[in-house]
């Protein structure tokens, strides 16, 4: 396996897709993890990282659709994961592009 940053950096900023197509910020990271996994040192965790944020981001939203209709609360929680979706993938292809190890906090640990 090599040590390929920019690729890692590639990955975790393939997120903010997203804000273009509405989708590709799932699809994109899940296409490079699936296949350079097996190629690049570390893409298999940071891959697992960036799905389990991606899937959480998901689930926080599926729920806070409910809520909107419950005095607006659902509105503030889009906004707060708007937010986090936009923020943490540029914060840890920071951390990656400097070597550091990236953390995507309030993420459930679905895959392992």
């Amino acid at each position: 396996m090599k040590q390929d940053k920019s690729v890692l950096v590639i990955t975790h900023l393939s997120q903010l897709l997203d804000l273009i197509t509405g989708f590709g910020g799932f699809v994109v990271p899940l296409i490079l993890w699936l296949t350079q996994r097996d190629r690049i040192s570390e893409m298999d965790e940071h891959g697992k990282s960036i799905m389990n944020f991606q899937i959480s981001m998901f689930i926080y939203a599926l729920i806070c659709v409910p809520l909107t209709f419950l005095f607006g609360l659902g509105v503030i929680g889009l906004a707060i994961i708007a937010v986090l979706c936009f923020v943490f993938p540029i914060i840890n292809a920071i951390k990656v592009n400097k070597g550091e190890q990236p953390s995507y906090p309030l993420s459930f640990q679905i895959i392992k």
